[in-house]
């Protein structure tokens, strides 16, 4: 019924783009944020204003990276270097963390102002998951994990969490490494071929390749249904209901 291996026990879902709907207002939120940046520069520098690319830039530099790493990527891929500044640093500061705590105040006011939305086929699934006596768990790089479960109301489908603040608790690299993902098999006691990866972001379904798991489904939302497959998905759906029909 739910399309899985038999070997596997426990399910391992990223958060934007798979369960919830906020893809979109993080992508809105980078391009504020990176716009506003390169704007400021170019009148400082006298060289041309390129904005940052929201399907182009956002999949390839930042999408599914922990918020200081995408900085720091779609930066480089500017010939940009930055300072990496402190964690404290406020969201004005032209540092890695400040640019990323710009993002940051930017789509926590997108979302407390709009709210947050659900996939329905996937709470569908997660629940079904559970009904199954197969184990949830939630691995996300982003630090507002908890907030955005509790807004969308789907906190009581996981017992297991693995975020943003685990990952800098713990040390774990973010996506494309498996390291987060490989938490979250150890987290549910399981070896990473008891555990499918469900993931829409490109350095996702590559840390799901990564980390040796028993399935990784790529989830496009966008699509890039040849892309998530060239980078390690098993199989590809645009919904996860649709692994319900699959033997």
């Amino acid at each position: 019924m739910l399309g899985l291996p038999d070997q596997v026990r426990g399910c391992l879902f990223d958060l934007d783009g798979v369960l919830t709907k906020t893809a979109l207002v993080h992508d809105a939120a980078w391009k504020e944020m990176f716009d506003d940046f390169l704007r400021g520069r170019a009148k400082r520098t006298g060289q041309p204003f390129v904005p940052f690319d929201p399907v182009r830039d956002y999949d390839e530099y930042v999408d599914g990276r922990p918020r200081a790493e995408g900085t720091r990527v779609f930066l480089a891929s500017r010939g940009i270097d930055l300072p990496e500044g402190e964690l404290a640093d406020p969201p004005g500061a032209e540092t890695i963390s400040g640019l990323g705590n710009r993002k940051n105040v930017l789509v926590l006011r997108r979302m407390r102002a709009d709210g947050v939305q659900v996939y329905d086929g996937s709470v569908r699934y997660v629940r079904a998951v559970r009904d199954a006596g197969l184990c949830p768990a939630v691995v996300t790089s982003s630090a507002n994990c908890a907030e955005v479960l509790a807004a969308a109301g789907i906190s009581d489908l996981f017992d297991v969490r693995i975020d943003g603040i685990v990952a800098e608790r713990e040390h774990l690299r973010g996506k494309p490494a498996p390291d987060t993902f490989l938490a979250g098999a150890r987290a549910l006691g399981l070896e990473p071929a008891q555990a499918a990866v469900f993931d829409d972001a490109l350095a996702g379904v590559e840390a799901g390749r990564a980390g040796g798991f028993g399935l990784v489904v790529g989830v496009d939302r966008v699509g890039q249904a040849a892309q998530l497959a060239e980078h390690g998905a098993d199989i590809v759906v645009a919904d996860l209901a649709e692994l319900a029909d699959r033997p």
